[in-house]
């Protein structure tokens, strides 16, 4: 969408930013269903239905009845982290996400890690001995802190050329023109 508004200019990149939204969860995480009692109380029949249809519209057929494990997620955002340095950041998303939401991966286990990082073209023994080490963990727990005192308290957001903040899921055109409106200043 970007480069048929903006022909002659680059797509923009796109960085993910660690920020966890349980940070408190222990490093092995919980059985899910408790976390879900947890937050929306004992005998809530929890409901992603509005997120699966829209998933099953643009063809993604998310498997939350396969989530069996509530993960601390610092492990994962130290995955993509390491993913970054090796200029696969992006492919590790996609792997990363697919994996939790369609085929109900325990994102705390390094097994699982090691295996997402390898789809998404990363070596799976240098990224093992990275996940065993404790890498980039002050990193990411620096970037998650400096989320939250930016007064970032959920996701997705997204922050454009850091200088405009758009909260939510929100429609690609939405997104769009925010890209280009910050594009626009810049060129002002």
């Amino acid at each position: 969408m970007y480069q048929e508004r903006r022909p002659d200019e680059e797509e923009p990149a796109v960085r993910w930013l660690p920020f966890q939204l349980n940070p408190d969860l222990p490093v092995e995480g919980i059985p899910r269903q408790e976390y879900l009692a947890r937050k929306f109380g004992p005998g809530h029949v929890h409901s992603y239905l509005r997120v699966a249809g829209v998933g099953r519209e643009v063809g993604i057929d998310f498997a939350f009845d396969h989530i069996l494990v509530q993960p601390n997620t610092l492990n994962a955002h130290r995955l993509m982290l390491y993913g970054a340095k090796q200029g696969y950041e992006d492919g590790v998303a996609e792997h990363l996400f697919r994996a939790y939401f369609l085929e109900g991966a325990n994102l705390t286990d390094q097994a699982a890690l090691a295996s997402v990082g390898e789809r998404a073209g990363l070596d799976r023994a240098a990224l093992a001995a990275y996940l065993a080490s404790d890498g980039g963990r002050d990193d990411v727990l620096r970037a998650d802190r400096d989320a939250r005192q930016a007064g970032i308290n959920s996701v997705p957001f997204f922050i454009f050329n850091r200088r405009t903040a758009v909260s939510g899921a929100q429609a690609p055109e939405t997104l769009l023109q925010a890209m280009l409106d910050v594009r626009s200043r810049k060129e002002e």
